[in-house]
């Protein structure tokens, strides 16, 4: 105890300032969410607010903040309007992950003179008035190496910030979140590389918590990448409110001039807008905005279906609140009319004036309301299909059973993380299309077992043609795109004898349906195979063109199909599931075929059906006396319904007996010499 008396207060003082300091790298934060991180630390600065203060999330916006910090979420999708606070969410998501996770970190902007902008008008302000960021951003107020416009070097993290446009800035980054700002503002295609959606993810994998945040105000149906992220994830939701009358949940809608419900307004007769509510969807109360902002406190965000919720904590449960698996990627859509900050009347004064526009033959203004104000993408010139329609058109004939004129059978299979779902179409004469099959084998294409059940339907099934005589699967195209590519060529590689084809759907430089190939390299069960089977590109837009084209045909034969009705409704809404939108460019006009919906199997599969026809090359005139051939052995002229040809004196069948699906399919017409030949898409062919 002497010794002690004899040492200053001030030296104690010293030593458990510098005890503090270091043992502070192994010290561990409480776990937050996002949410609550920013409503204790976030601030809204003066160069990018309309008032500088500590911010108080919107009730809308605190499920986004929570999602966003959700570690069972992998990617977050966001179509949304203008004035909805999307960017304070970023820049939130952005603090958070240096301050309280230490996880490296990149935003993406459309450009870089976008990102640029980015970190000074957005980035620099908040890191300097965020309080808690001076403790991992030492240099914040230095010009220093680890603070420069395209980086801020944290400790025990990194922020890097990109313009999006060339996919070098896509290359030698590792991280932990990605970020996508105003992803429509982005190029489809990087530098023919691939979407920007696409190159970011890559610089994920590997994260023990990867993250992908995408958000954009969308523009043109069709070629909107947030558009397409939303369709495509796994659930999509609204912030629902209940109305004071019945107690029903609902979105806010703008509804329309033919709708019930939704944005309703009444003018005096000078045309000035007088009042404007909400119609409720189920009892047609009318809500003012003033109650909508008392409801609002209260409200959820729901799924389309209305058994998941997502809770301001990040939370996801059913209705009454049981606890549900997160889905690995979520999509949220919000517009303008849920910001306290803009008002009923606003929004619809600016669309009335949109609309005189669009009736005097100016659509800009009401191009413009509709993405920046409703939050959704424009329709241009866009073409779609009814599934009702389809099923109108479709004809009772049955499945699994290959009816007269149908002669040849091709098989596409779509490989999904759970399942591989096979389409089987019959085509004869003139390209003639008919619904022959459509089976789904479940399992985990990363497993042997749902392979050997899909090796055994493609050896083993035999359809019955009218005349009698079976058929088994001509040739098969298997999508490799996803998690599963290696699975996909092992597959191929075993069933070549089988006409067994990997192939992969692109969208860009399609100079034909058959647009070149490559060999590929591939391991499967801890066996690397060097120079294993062909990857065949699919030009899907091509393909997707020609069948349509052959939808469009009215009457039965040559380009007709033929759909059964023994298929389910979702069938005909997966092959509904696309639309075509064209956009007018200064070289002329480009079209495209984009998702309106997750499930479109079905219209994937007979894509690479078409595919199939280009590469077996059966409408070339080469072909003319293969196909009398194949006519002749299916339904031959003599007896079009006679059975299998019988055995002849001994007992034996004048068919071979080794494979009687098989023998009725002539022999191929003679092919080129082989050789190497250089294919459309520029890759090597070996005949």
């Amino acid at each position: 105890m002497s010794l002690l008396r004899s040492i200053d207060r001030r030296q104690f003082e010293t030593v458990d300032r510098h005890l503090q300091r270091g043992l502070a790298a192994w010290s561990v934060q409480e776990p937050m969410t996002l949410e609550a991180w920013a409503s204790a630390n976030f601030y809204l600065s003066a160069e990018s607010s309309y008032v500088e203060q500590a911010w108080t999330p919107w009730p809308f916006q605190r499920a986004m903040l929570a999602v966003i910090s959700n570690d069972d979420v992998a990617e977050v999708s966001v179509m949304k309007s203008a004035r909805v606070g999307y960017t304070k969410i970023l820049l939130a998501a952005i603090g958070y992950n240096a301050e309280h996770r230490r996880r490296n970190q990149c935003m993406w902007q459309p450009t870089d003179d976008d990102a640029e902008d980015f970190v000074k008008s957005e980035l620099d302000p908040m890191l300097r008035d965020v309080q808690c960021m001076r403790s991992v951003f030492p240099a914040y107020l230095s010009r220093h190496k680890d603070n420069t416009l395209q980086q801020k070097k944290f400790i025990g993290s990194i922020l890097r910030v990109r313009g999006g446009k060339a996919a070098k800035n896509y290359r030698r980054i590792s991280v932990d979140a990605g970020y996508l700002d105003e992803l429509d503002a982005f190029d489809n295609d990087v530098e023919k590389e691939g979407a920007p959606d696409m190159l970011a993810g890559k610089r994920l994998e590997g994260a023990t918590f990867p993250k992908l945040v995408a958000g954009s105000t969308p523009k043109l149906k069709g070629f909107s990448l947030i558009d397409t992220r939303y369709a495509q994830a796994d659930e999509r939701f609204t912030y629902q409110i209940q109305c004071p009358q019945c107690a029903a949940w609902h979105a806010l809608t703008w509804g329309g001039k033919d709708e019930a419900h939704g944005i309703k307004f009444e003018r005096s007769d000078q045309g000035a807008v007088l009042s404007v509510y909400h119609l409720c969807p189920h009892c047609t109360y009318p809500l003012q905005q003033a109650e909508y902002l008392n409801a609002a406190t209260a409200g959820e965000w729901i799924n389309e279906r209305g058994d998941l919720w997502l809770r301001a904590d990040g939370r996801f449960t059913t209705p009454e609140g049981t606890p549900m698996p997160a889905p690995r990627h979520v999509a949220l859509h919000v517009w303008t009319a849920y910001s306290p900050a803009v008002a009923w009347v606003q929004i619809v004064r600016e669309f009335l004036d949109a609309y005189a526009k669009h009736i005097e033959g100016d659509d800009t203004k009401l191009k413009a309301w509709t993405n920046t104000t409703r939050g959704e993408t424009w329709e241009g010139e866009v073409e779609r299909t009814d599934p009702d329609e389809l099923r109108n058109r479709a004809e009772p004939f049955p499945l699994r059973r290959m009816p007269r004129d149908c002669l040849l059978l091709l098989c596409a299979i779509d490989t999904q993380d759970n399942r591989l779902e096979a389409a089987v179409w019959g085509v004869g004469r003139g390209g003639q299309m008919w619904t022959i099959d459509h089976q789904v084998f479940f399992g985990n294409p990363a497993l042997q077992g749902v392979w050997d059940e899909a090796e055994a339907f493609l050896r083993e099934t035999e359809y019955e043609h009218a005349s009698s005589r079976p058929q088994r699967i001509y040739a098969t195209a298997i999508d490799s795109g996803g998690h599963h590519a290696d699975a996909v060529y092992a597959f191929a590689h075993k069933l070549k004898a089988l006409r067994v084809h990997a192939v992969k759907g692109t969208s860009h430089a399609e100079r034909a349906i058959d647009n070149g190939n490559g060999r590929v390299d591939y391991k499967w069960n801890g066996k690397i195979q060097k120079h294993g089977p062909v990857l065949w590109q699919v030009s899907t837009n091509l393909a997707k063109d020609r069948f349509q084209s052959r939808m469009e045909v009215q009457a039965p034969g040559p380009g007709y199909v033929h759909l059964s009705s023994e298929l389910s409704p979702e069938w005909f809404k997966q092959l509904a599931g696309e639309i075509r939108a064209t956009r007018r460019m200064k070289g002329g006009t480009e079209s495209r075929w984009t998702p309106t919906r997750k499930r479109i199997e079905v219209k994937d599969c007979v894509t690479y059906a078409i595919w199939l026809e280009e590469r077996l090359d059966l409408w070339s005139p080469r072909r003319a006396k293969w196909w009398d051939q194949l006519e002749q052995a299916v339904q031959p002229d003599d007896d079009l319904f006679s059975p299998a040809q019988p055995s002849d004196s001994r007992g034996t069948s004048s068919e071979p007996t080794h494979d009687p699906a098989h023998s009725l399919i002539p022999a191929e017409p003679a092919q080129p010499r082989p050789g190497r030949h250089r294919k459309p898409g520029g890759f090597l062919t070996r005949y």
